[in-house]
């Protein structure tokens, strides 16, 4: 697993890693003290929902430090002309004969609900690099694609996204 990753996304995981190891990891443990000390552990249901919550933290820690151990770094610049990492970017699709905003992103800040597409995906490949007023096509499979015209580049890198939580 080797995600791309910009320096800004690793500054944040270790951030959380960080944060969950000295705060969290603290109250997960005296939840789980305080919740054995209430007597039979099998019917005890306070002890099992601590239990799983401590767990669960040691879960998102192992896997923040895997991908921050594994990540390839790239770069969040780019010309100012050309579409990079943290550009909404405004993309007239041809075939629907509407315009479209999405922000690129790397794969972990990826959302498409919240209109952040990945730079791993079709779209995200194919206007990576592009310019405004430019006819880009993107292949999403072998026997279907699009094409799509860059009409307006902004940088918007707010360093408000969020890690993709799993």
């Amino acid at each position: 697993m080797h995600d791309q990753l910009t320096q800004n996304d690793i500054q944040k995981m270790k951030e959380e890693i960080e944060y969950r190891k000295l705060v969290v990891r603290k109250e997960a443990i005296e939840a789980v003290k305080e919740a054995r000390a209430h007597g039979d552990l099998s019917e005890n249901f306070e002890y099992h929902a601590a239990k799983k919550d401590k767990n669960k933290n040691e879960s998102r820690i192992r896997y923040l430090e895997r991908m921050v151990k594994t990540a390839h770094i790239v770069s969040d610049t780019s010309g100012e002309d050309e579409v990079g990492i943290n550009n909404t970017v405004a993309l007239y699709m041809e075939d629907d004969d509407v315009t479209e905003t999405y922000k690129l992103v790397t794969t972990v800040r990826g959302n498409s609900i919240q209109g952040r597409i990945s730079i791993d995906s079709p779209l995200g490949k194919a206007i990576l690099g592009k310019r405004v007023n430019e006819r880009v096509y993107v292949q999403v499979n072998e026997s279907f694609g699009y094409y799509v015209v860059i009409q307006s580049i902004e940088n918007t890198d707010d360093g408000e996204d969020q890690i993709r939580k799993f």
